[in-house]
Protein backbone atom coordinates (compact mmCIF):
# COMPACT_ATOMS: atom_id res chain seq x y z
CA UNK A 1 0.00 0.00 0.00
CA UNK A 2 1.03 3.75 -0.71
CA UNK A 3 1.34 6.29 1.32
CA UNK A 4 3.24 9.46 2.73
CA UNK A 5 6.03 9.67 5.09
CA UNK A 6 3.30 12.15 7.11
CA UNK A 7 0.53 10.01 5.94
CA UNK A 8 0.18 6.45 6.71
CA UNK A 9 -0.73 4.00 4.77
CA UNK A 10 -4.57 2.63 4.41
CA UNK A 11 -4.55 -0.36 6.97
CA UNK A 12 -7.85 -2.61 7.01
CA UNK A 13 -6.53 -3.97 10.94
CA UNK A 14 -6.02 -0.50 11.64
CA UNK A 15 -9.26 0.57 10.89
CA UNK A 16 -10.97 -1.95 12.55
CA UNK A 17 -9.30 -1.21 15.93
CA UNK A 18 -10.64 1.51 15.81
CA UNK A 19 -14.06 1.03 15.02
CA UNK A 20 -14.19 -1.71 18.13
CA UNK A 21 -17.09 -2.87 19.43
CA UNK A 22 -18.51 -2.43 15.86
CA UNK A 23 -15.77 -3.92 13.89
CA UNK A 24 -17.76 -7.46 13.25
CA UNK A 25 -20.06 -5.02 11.09
CA UNK A 26 -17.78 -4.35 8.73
CA UNK A 27 -16.09 -6.28 6.11
CA UNK A 28 -13.21 -3.86 4.61
CA UNK A 29 -11.41 -3.31 1.46
CA UNK A 30 -8.07 -1.30 0.59
CA UNK A 31 -6.85 -0.63 -2.93
CA UNK A 32 -4.31 1.03 -3.81
CA UNK A 33 -6.27 3.03 -6.89
CA UNK A 34 -8.93 2.43 -8.68
CA UNK A 35 -11.50 4.55 -11.11
CA UNK A 36 -14.33 5.04 -8.53
CA UNK A 37 -15.20 3.32 -5.22
CA UNK A 38 -19.25 4.19 -5.68
CA UNK A 39 -18.68 2.27 -9.43
CA UNK A 40 -16.89 -0.30 -7.80
CA UNK A 41 -19.48 -1.46 -5.77
CA UNK A 42 -22.30 -0.66 -7.86
CA UNK A 43 -21.24 -2.93 -10.36
CA UNK A 44 -19.75 -5.27 -8.71
CA UNK A 45 -21.94 -5.62 -5.01
CA UNK A 46 -20.30 -8.45 -3.00
CA UNK A 47 -22.40 -11.41 -1.63
CA UNK A 48 -24.89 -10.17 1.23
CA UNK A 49 -23.28 -11.75 3.84
CA UNK A 50 -24.52 -9.58 6.96
CA UNK A 51 -21.78 -6.98 7.16
CA UNK A 52 -21.17 -3.77 5.85
CA UNK A 53 -18.87 -3.61 2.82
CA UNK A 54 -16.43 -0.68 2.85
CA UNK A 55 -14.08 0.14 -0.11
CA UNK A 56 -11.15 2.39 0.72
CA UNK A 57 -9.05 4.14 -1.88
CA UNK A 58 -5.41 5.57 -1.81
CA UNK A 59 -6.74 7.25 -4.80
CA UNK A 60 -9.13 7.42 -7.28
CA UNK A 61 -9.09 8.40 -10.70
CA UNK A 62 -12.36 9.00 -11.79
CA UNK A 63 -14.11 9.77 -8.41
CA UNK A 64 -17.55 11.36 -8.77
CA UNK A 65 -19.93 13.59 -7.42
CA UNK A 66 -23.57 15.30 -7.63
CA UNK A 67 -24.59 15.96 -11.18
CA UNK A 68 -21.54 14.21 -12.66
CA UNK A 69 -18.88 15.88 -11.06
CA UNK A 70 -15.41 14.63 -10.88
CA UNK A 71 -14.01 14.39 -6.81
CA UNK A 72 -10.49 15.26 -7.52
CA UNK A 73 -7.75 13.12 -5.20
CA UNK A 74 -4.50 13.48 -4.65
CA UNK A 75 -2.49 10.74 -2.39
CA UNK A 76 -2.31 11.38 1.27
CA UNK A 77 -4.79 14.31 0.45
CA UNK A 78 -7.51 12.75 1.87
CA UNK A 79 -9.98 9.89 2.56
CA UNK A 80 -12.10 8.69 0.04
CA UNK A 81 -14.72 5.10 0.27
CA UNK A 82 -18.06 4.01 0.06
CA UNK A 83 -19.87 1.59 1.94
CA UNK A 84 -22.53 -0.58 0.93
CA UNK A 85 -25.20 -0.64 3.37
CA UNK A 86 -27.97 -3.22 2.94
CA UNK A 87 -31.40 -2.79 5.04
CA UNK A 88 -34.25 -4.48 5.78
CA UNK A 89 -37.47 -4.59 3.57
CA UNK A 90 -39.82 -1.73 4.10
CA UNK A 91 -36.80 0.44 5.51
CA UNK A 92 -36.90 4.19 4.66
CA UNK A 93 -34.28 3.96 1.51
CA UNK A 94 -33.62 6.24 0.07
CA UNK A 95 -35.36 9.10 1.07
CA UNK A 96 -32.51 11.23 3.50
CA UNK A 97 -29.84 8.76 3.78
CA UNK A 98 -27.47 11.40 2.45
CA UNK A 99 -28.75 13.87 4.92
CA UNK A 100 -28.51 11.38 7.62
CA UNK A 101 -23.99 10.27 6.13
CA UNK A 102 -24.00 14.07 6.39
CA UNK A 103 -25.05 14.34 9.84
CA UNK A 104 -22.25 11.29 10.95
CA UNK A 105 -19.61 13.15 9.24
CA UNK A 106 -20.47 16.69 11.02
CA UNK A 107 -20.76 14.63 14.80
CA UNK A 108 -17.67 12.84 14.19
CA UNK A 109 -15.96 16.07 13.14
CA UNK A 110 -17.19 18.32 15.91
CA UNK A 111 -15.76 15.49 18.44
CA UNK A 112 -12.93 16.22 16.72
CA UNK A 113 -12.77 20.00 18.21
CA UNK A 114 -13.69 21.25 14.56
CA UNK A 115 -15.92 24.21 14.97
CA UNK A 116 -18.42 25.99 12.55
CA UNK A 117 -19.38 22.90 10.99
CA UNK A 118 -22.73 23.22 8.90
CA UNK A 119 -24.38 20.85 6.29
CA UNK A 120 -25.04 21.94 2.96
CA UNK A 121 -28.42 19.97 1.69
CA UNK A 122 -28.36 17.08 0.45
CA UNK A 123 -24.71 16.08 0.18
CA UNK A 124 -21.67 18.50 1.44
CA UNK A 125 -20.61 19.12 4.64
CA UNK A 126 -18.89 22.66 5.02
CA UNK A 127 -16.83 24.40 7.87
CA UNK A 128 -17.71 27.84 8.10
CA UNK A 129 -18.64 27.90 5.00
CA UNK A 130 -16.44 26.15 2.88
CA UNK A 131 -16.67 22.27 1.75
CA UNK A 132 -14.37 19.96 3.77
CA UNK A 133 -16.56 17.19 2.42
CA UNK A 134 -18.82 15.30 0.16
CA UNK A 135 -21.26 12.44 -0.02
CA UNK A 136 -22.73 10.82 -3.37
CA UNK A 137 -25.25 7.93 -2.64
CA UNK A 138 -26.33 5.48 -5.32
CA UNK A 139 -29.07 2.50 -5.36
CA UNK A 140 -28.24 -0.71 -5.97
CA UNK A 141 -30.69 -1.65 -9.32
CA UNK A 142 -32.63 -4.46 -8.93
CA UNK A 143 -36.03 -5.61 -7.86
CA UNK A 144 -36.31 -8.74 -5.36
CA UNK A 145 -33.18 -7.49 -3.65
CA UNK A 146 -32.76 -6.67 -0.36
CA UNK A 147 -32.80 -2.68 -0.36
CA UNK A 148 -29.44 -1.37 -0.70
CA UNK A 149 -27.66 1.79 -1.28
CA UNK A 150 -23.68 2.72 -1.84
CA UNK A 151 -22.64 5.75 0.34
CA UNK A 152 -19.78 7.49 -0.96
CA UNK A 153 -17.89 9.98 0.96
CA UNK A 154 -14.69 12.02 0.71
CA UNK A 155 -12.66 14.31 2.83
CA UNK A 156 -10.52 17.04 1.90
CA UNK A 157 -7.72 16.41 5.18
CA UNK A 158 -4.40 18.09 3.92
CA UNK A 159 -4.44 19.56 0.44
CA UNK A 160 -1.60 20.21 -1.21
CA UNK A 161 -0.84 23.99 -2.39
CA UNK A 162 -1.64 22.93 -5.95
CA UNK A 163 -4.99 21.93 -5.70
CA UNK A 164 -7.70 22.85 -7.48
CA UNK A 165 -10.89 21.81 -7.40
CA UNK A 166 -13.24 23.39 -10.45
CA UNK A 167 -16.86 24.41 -10.02
CA UNK A 168 -15.90 24.97 -5.90
CA UNK A 169 -16.20 28.39 -4.65
CA UNK A 170 -14.84 27.78 -1.42
CA UNK A 171 -12.88 24.45 -0.38
CA UNK A 172 -10.84 23.77 3.18
CA UNK A 173 -9.66 20.53 4.47
CA UNK A 174 -9.26 19.29 8.13
CA UNK A 175 -5.90 20.28 8.83
CA UNK A 176 -6.58 23.87 8.82
CA UNK A 177 -9.41 23.31 11.25
CA UNK A 178 -8.47 20.74 13.94
CA UNK A 179 -4.97 21.03 15.79
CA UNK A 180 -4.12 17.39 15.94
CA UNK A 181 -6.23 15.69 13.62
CA UNK A 182 -6.22 11.99 13.39
CA UNK A 183 -4.53 9.94 10.86
CA UNK A 184 -6.50 8.63 8.27
CA UNK A 185 -7.07 5.04 9.59
CA UNK A 186 -8.48 6.06 13.16
CA UNK A 187 -11.19 8.83 11.45
CA UNK A 188 -11.81 5.94 8.96
CA UNK A 189 -12.94 3.82 12.31
CA UNK A 190 -14.51 7.10 14.18
CA UNK A 191 -17.02 7.69 10.91
CA UNK A 192 -17.77 4.23 10.34
CA UNK A 193 -18.76 3.79 14.02
CA UNK A 194 -20.70 7.22 13.73
CA UNK A 195 -22.16 5.90 10.72
CA UNK A 196 -23.20 2.86 11.61
CA UNK A 197 -24.94 4.08 14.67
CA UNK A 198 -26.89 6.76 13.14
CA UNK A 199 -28.21 4.37 10.52
CA UNK A 200 -29.19 1.77 12.80
CA UNK A 201 -31.43 4.46 14.13
CA UNK A 202 -32.44 5.41 10.65
CA UNK A 203 -33.13 2.51 9.79
CA UNK A 204 -35.82 1.76 12.29
CA UNK A 205 -37.07 5.16 13.24
CA UNK A 206 -36.93 7.02 9.97
CA UNK A 207 -35.07 10.14 9.20
CA UNK A 208 -37.89 11.59 11.66
CA UNK A 209 -35.49 10.95 14.13
CA UNK A 210 -32.43 12.57 12.88
CA UNK A 211 -34.19 15.82 11.26
CA UNK A 212 -33.26 18.30 13.96
CA UNK A 213 -30.15 17.34 14.69
CA UNK A 214 -29.39 18.40 10.63
CA UNK A 215 -31.62 21.80 10.86
CA UNK A 216 -29.55 22.56 13.62
CA UNK A 217 -26.58 22.58 11.05
CA UNK A 218 -28.08 23.62 8.05
CA UNK A 219 -25.71 26.28 6.60
CA UNK A 220 -28.62 27.98 4.61
CA UNK A 221 -31.28 28.28 7.80
CA UNK A 222 -33.82 30.87 6.82
CA UNK A 223 -31.40 32.58 4.03
CA UNK A 224 -32.50 33.70 0.59
CA UNK A 225 -31.58 30.86 -1.60
CA UNK A 226 -31.61 29.70 -5.87
CA UNK A 227 -33.02 26.57 -6.47
CA UNK A 228 -31.71 25.73 -10.59
CA UNK A 229 -32.77 22.55 -12.31
CA UNK A 230 -33.36 21.69 -15.72
CA UNK A 231 -37.28 23.51 -15.16
CA UNK A 232 -35.56 26.67 -14.33
CA UNK A 233 -34.99 28.27 -10.71
CA UNK A 234 -36.75 28.50 -8.05
CA UNK A 235 -36.04 31.86 -5.88
CA UNK A 236 -37.47 31.75 -2.05
CA UNK A 237 -36.46 31.30 1.70
CA UNK A 238 -34.86 28.08 3.27
CA UNK A 239 -37.40 26.47 5.15
CA UNK A 240 -34.74 23.22 6.56
CA UNK A 241 -35.77 19.88 5.53
CA UNK A 242 -39.24 17.74 6.12
CA UNK A 243 -39.68 14.28 7.37
CA UNK A 244 -38.38 12.48 4.11
CA UNK A 245 -34.94 14.75 4.00
CA UNK A 246 -36.87 16.85 1.05
CA UNK A 247 -35.66 20.85 1.02
CA UNK A 248 -38.28 22.99 2.03
CA UNK A 249 -38.33 26.47 0.09
CA UNK A 250 -40.71 29.27 1.01
CA UNK A 251 -41.16 31.07 -1.94
CA UNK A 252 -42.62 34.93 -2.02
CA UNK A 253 -46.31 34.03 -2.21
CA UNK A 254 -45.85 32.44 0.93
CA UNK A 255 -46.52 28.21 -0.57
CA UNK A 256 -43.84 26.05 0.71
CA UNK A 257 -42.10 24.07 -2.13
CA UNK A 258 -40.57 20.58 -1.49
CA UNK A 259 -37.57 19.86 -3.27
CA UNK A 260 -36.11 16.44 -3.20
CA UNK A 261 -32.90 15.10 -4.12
CA UNK A 262 -32.71 15.08 -7.71
CA UNK A 263 -30.70 17.07 -10.07
CA UNK A 264 -30.82 20.36 -8.20
CA UNK A 265 -28.26 23.50 -7.12
CA UNK A 266 -28.42 25.05 -4.04
CA UNK A 267 -27.35 28.41 -3.63
CA UNK A 268 -27.50 31.29 -1.48
CA UNK A 269 -29.50 34.05 -3.66
CA UNK A 270 -27.90 37.27 -4.63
Amino acid sequence: MTGTPSCPPLDPARILAALAPHAAAFALRVVDECGSTNSELVDHPPPDDGRIHVLLAERQTAGRGRRGRQWQSWPGAGLTFSALWRFAPGSPVPAGLSLVAGLALARTLEKLGVEGVQLKWPNDVLVHGAKLAGILVELLPGRGRTPAAVIGIGINLRLPAEAHIPDQPAVTDLASHCANPPERNTLAGLLLAELHGLFELYATAGFTALRGAWQQRNAFADLPVRISAENGDIFGQCAGVDEDGALLIRTEDGLTTRILSGEVSLRVAA
